[in-house]
């Protein structure tokens, strides 16, 4: 028996709501804070509300059609080469959905928006010690770059 192809498409307002849900569960394994209550919300007025959206949500559905996964980008520009590429801020699928086809579909999926957004390429992090996103990574062909992320709190 072969499984269905694996399905990822743009997030849709419904979706919002499990995105949320999903982003809770990647802060939890990251060991990270977790999201602002009102997420979905949030997401909501930056992916349909706003004029000239930067942020897409991508998100990959199990064969029964849950969503178990999603991957967030937005262009930005690299003062060094003079052009814009894609950040992909968040990749993640459930641990259940993981080594099926679907975080690389979600890959094509963001290299997708960027060649439709004329950038050559995509740029993202990921902890150190994820040694399973590491080798995901590695395995389609993207090469790490050494650096820190900083975060300054802006107050008014």
């Amino acid at each position: 028996m072969t499984s269905a192809r694996p399905v990822v498409r743009h997030a849709r307002p419904a979706d919002l709501a499990r995105v949320a849900e999903l982003a809770a569960e990647h802060a939890v394994y990251e060991k990270a804070a977790p999201p602002v209550p009102d997420l979905a919300e949030r997401l909501g007025v930056l992916l349909f509300e706003t004029p000239a959206p930067r942020l897409r949500c991508l998100v990959a559905e199990a064969d029964d059609g849950e969503v178990v996964g999603y991957a967030t980008c937005a262009p930005e520009i690299s003062t060094w080469d003079g052009r814009e590429y894609l950040h992909m801020d968040c990749l993640f699928l459930r641990s259940a959905s993981r080594g099926s086809g679907l975080g690389a579909a979600l890959m094509d999926a963001v290299v997708a928006e960027a060649r439709a957004l004329g950038a050559d390429e995509v740029q993202w992090q990921t902890p150190a010690w994820n040694e399973g996103a590491i080798r995901f990574y590695d395995r389609l062909g993207a090469r790490a770059k050494e650096k820190l992320r900083y975060s300054l709190p802006v107050r008014a």
